[in-house]
């Protein structure tokens, strides 16, 4: 059996000995690759931090210690060890493990995540509540891949460093989020782990600590501790978070597990705010991670000896590629074009925009809302900045949207990756208030295009346009069809709908990724003898009021659909439209599709929106009951 067996609890992590540790630390990272590489996920984060988690897990008394992982990417192997293994494989699936931390699945998973930087707060929450109900157990926040670049971490920071709540965190410092580390704390962060000054008194106090004779041990230790804390605050290591009010700790070699042994007992008798800082390398243990950890942060299934990808049957590119040489081509043509996007370039695709123009690229670091109100701030200036951003990511940035860009007016672009069901990632990473939260905000100009080319044409068109910002958002998808280049694409009028198909019985008002599925819906309507109108509502706000006019007046049967939250979407702003226009006629049935008012699990992006209705079958299903229920209703009416 081996060791890995034996482990079914962070209980029986506890009886090994350390030899047996760093053995387990192998059979970790092996596991971790074997399934990884069949069933595919987030990938070198979790290697970077094999012994980092076994270190935590034998100190700490999980699970009445509580450990608080940010993010949860890293987190693969603490499920493994959570008594997780056998489902390990499941991971992502329909029905299987999350694909980050979750409450409802373990008891170890002490704080639910996907987004990043919550963790600190998180923890400093559950370490006030101990306080407050007189317990005492220890309270662990780790934190790392890029999220001390997030502003709430320092929030966290600050408050928790002027208390004196016991409570560590664990910085782990990989130099990586997806992308590499941005802005002036990597730098600092660097600058700790290689001033040549500081390392070099360090170690010539260690050395003298050993070398000093048994007797003077005691003295000479304690005067040498205060040389180190002194050189440490003259040479910079430590000295912000000291300054914060955390005790700092580090840096301390993560790939040395006697090391992490020995500071984790330690820094656990310690009282106050502790910061430990640990230094992993994200891909550690495989070779082609280790090499690009950036490609390796997430990855689909591949070969585990070459590290190559499975051979997947051709296929179009998915809109994030069609959007970052869009992209590129327009900003060919105008020196005003700048990309913002935050930790996420290669997500984005603005990578490719970054390539041709690295003045104009900036990567701000998962940093949502300086991202936008930065934006903002070029705007005033007359640069025509693009913001590059998941949906659900974007959501960190609202006041920043409202309050910085719309009420002034400002010309950012908005461009919306992930938006609707994001598929394996699940419900931290679906990109499904988009719509909702945009429409809410005065003045936003509010779109999703049906294809690639209509992508292009809304964002060439945003970017001409200087009154106010735009928003486009697409889906975690392939694009249906070919696409042009950009300059072969006609233009497309502002505020236009486009009537994609005629029929009398009902008429389906789709938004972007929907538009083909409410086609193909009309087509099997028409099998059985109802025939439907289709309009591709591309421009949400402002809408098409000449062919809303008319739909309303053909048709006594309406169905919206709308890949996004079905409350206060698409539907139920245009009811509200329709009912305090007077001159519009409401329909006699009205009905709205989209997705559930609940947070919807993780899985593959088809499986998901077919469960919720929301393919041909599911449309055409709705429609036909709408029609019918209408056509009845106008009978009796008559």
């Amino acid at each position: 059996m081996s060791l890995l067996e034996r482990v079914r609890d962070p209980s029986d992590l506890r009886t090994l000995s350390r030899t047996e540790l760093e053995m387990l630390v192998v059979e970790l990272r092996d596991r971790h690759i074997d399934v990884v590489s069949q069933v595919g996920g987030h990938f070198g984060a979790s290697l970077g931090v094999a012994e980092l988690t076994v270190a935590l897990h034998y100190v700490f008394d999980t699970p009445r210690d509580r450990l608080v992982w940010d993010t949860g990417h890293q987190a693969y192997l603490h499920k493994i060890l959570t008594g997780r293994n056998d489902r390990f494989p499941t991971i992502r699936h329909d029905g299987g493990l999350a694909p980050f931390l979750s409450r409802d699945e373990s008891e170890y998973d002490t704080f639910g995540a996907g987004h990043a930087a919550t963790s600190i707060s998180a923890a400093l929450g559950m370490a006030t509540a101990r306080d407050l109900l007189g317990r005492d157990e220890k309270v662990v926040a780790i934190i790392g891949d890029g999220a001390m670049g997030c502003g709430l971490a320092y929030e966290a920071l600050n408050n928790a460093g002027h208390t004196d709540t016991n409570l560590t965190v664990v910085l782990n410092d990989n130099e990586m989020s997806i992308a590499p580390n941005v802005g002036a704390m990597s730098k600092y962060l660097t600058t700790m782990i290689t001033n040549p000054v500081y390392n070099r008194v360090r170690d010539e106090v260690k050395a003298l600590i050993q070398r000093a004779p048994r007797s003077l041990g005691g003295i000479i230790e304690s005067v040498a501790v205060k040389v180190e804390e002194s050189v440490k605050h003259m040479l910079v290591p430590g000295m912000l978070f000291q300054e914060l009010g955390f005790r700092y700790v580090g840096p301390v070699d993560g790939h040395n597990l006697p090391g992490l042994l020995d500071a984790f007992e330690g820094v656990r008798q310690m009282k106050g705010p502790i910061l430990v800082h640990v230094l992993t390398q994200k891909g550690r243990g495989y070779g082609p991670a280790e090499k690009d950890p950036m490609k390796w942060h997430a990855a689909s299934p591949f070969e585990k000896i070459s590290g190559s990808g499975k051979s997947k049957a051709g296929g179009l590119p998915r809109y994030q590629k069609v959007f970052g040489v869009g992209l590129t081509e327009l900003g060919r043509h105008d020196p005003r074009i700048v990309v913002i996007t935050a930790g996420m370039p290669d997500g984005t695709s603005s990578e490719i925009f970054g390539a041709a123009f690295p003045e104009r690229h900036f990567d701000v670091g998962i940093a949502e809302a300086h991202g936008t109100t930065f934006a903002a701030g070029l705007a005033t200036q007359g640069i025509r900045p693009v913001v590059a951003i998941y949906s659900t990511f974007l959501q960190r940035a609202y006041d920043s949207i409202i309050h910085d860009v719309a009420l002034q007016r400002l010309p950012v672009v908005f461009c919306m990756d992930r938006a609707g069901v994001a598929g394996e990632d699940g419900p931290t990473h679906h990109g499904a208030f988009d719509i909702n939260y945009m429409l809410a905000v005065p003045g936003v100009t509010v779109t999703a295009p049906k294809d690639g080319s209509e992508m292009l044409a809304l964002l060439r068109l945003a970017l001409a346009l200087d009154d106010g910002p735009f928003s486009i958002r697409w889906p975690r998808a392939a694009v249906p069809s070919e696409v042009p280049s950009i300059s072969e694409i006609p233009e497309l009028p502002y505020g236009t709908w486009e009537v994609l198909r005629e029929g009398s019985q009902v008429a389906i008002l789709a938004v972007g990724a929907m538009v083909q599925p409410a086609v193909e819906a009309a087509a099997l309507l028409e099998r059985k003898g109802v025939t439907a109108t289709v309009v591709n509502c591309r421009f949400m706000r402002p809408y098409d009021r000449a062919i809303l006019s008319r739909v309303l007046a053909d048709h006594d049967a309406v169905l919206t659909v709308e890949e996004g939250a079905r409350t206060n979407g698409f539907g139920a702003f245009l009811a509200r439209e329709i009912a305090d226009d007077p001159d519009l006629r409401f329909p006699s049935r009205f009905g709205t599709m989209g997705l559930p008012d609940q947070f919807m699990e993780h899985g593959p992006r088809e499986i998901l929106l077919s469960r919720v209705g929301l393919d041909a079958a599911g449309i055409a299903k709705r429609a036909s009951e709408l029609a019918g229920e209408g056509i009845r209703v106008s009978r009796e009416s008559a």
